[in-house]
């Protein structure tokens, strides 16, 4: 494996509290940060040991193992490193330059919930915090539209 994938599970410097900030509406109970992947989703702990990744993408939480032994035992197979961490999109980004540090993920211009996304301009190195802290806003301002609802986007700062 590359250097970043064996990084999957290096999350110890990440603040899980403020990554989950913005997403509180979604994940209210309270989580570790057990992994994440190149594109910033989260993969998480809850009290009980079960596991569960936040798809930051697509604006969901979804139960995914019932320990973190479990877990980190699928997470070596090919078809869960391809689902779970999207390797062949990672190495893709990694031969166009897209090679995000700990604090950094794959971002993404145009957020992927937009059909608009499709621009191959679109990745883009970002700040995992600002990333994540974004589209869990997004998401839960949306979180309430019929799947293929326009919207008008407004950025304020």
């Amino acid at each position: 494996m590359g250097d970043w994938r064996r990084n999957w599970f290096v999350v110890e410097h990440l603040d899980v509290q403020r990554l989950l900030l913005d997403w509180r509406w979604l994940c209210p109970k309270p989580m570790t940060l057990v992994a994440r992947n190149a594109f910033a989703d989260l993969f998480l702990r809850d009290d009980s040991g079960e596991i569960y990744v936040l798809d930051v993408a697509g604006g969901q939480l979804k139960r995914i193992a019932d320990s973190e032994a479990q877990f980190r035992e699928l997470a070596g197979t090919p078809e869960k490193r391809e689902e779970w961490f999207a390797e062949a999109d990672e190495l893709a980004g990694v031969s166009r330059g897209l090679t995000p540090d700990a604090s950094q993920c794959i971002g993404f211009s145009t957020p992927l919930v937009f059909a608009e996304s499709g621009d191959p301009d679109n990745p883009y190195i970002a700040d995992i915090y600002d990333h994540v802290s974004f589209l869990g806003d997004l998401h839960h301002q949306v979180s309430g539209l019929p799947a293929g609802t326009k919207v008008k986007l407004q950025v304020k700062r």
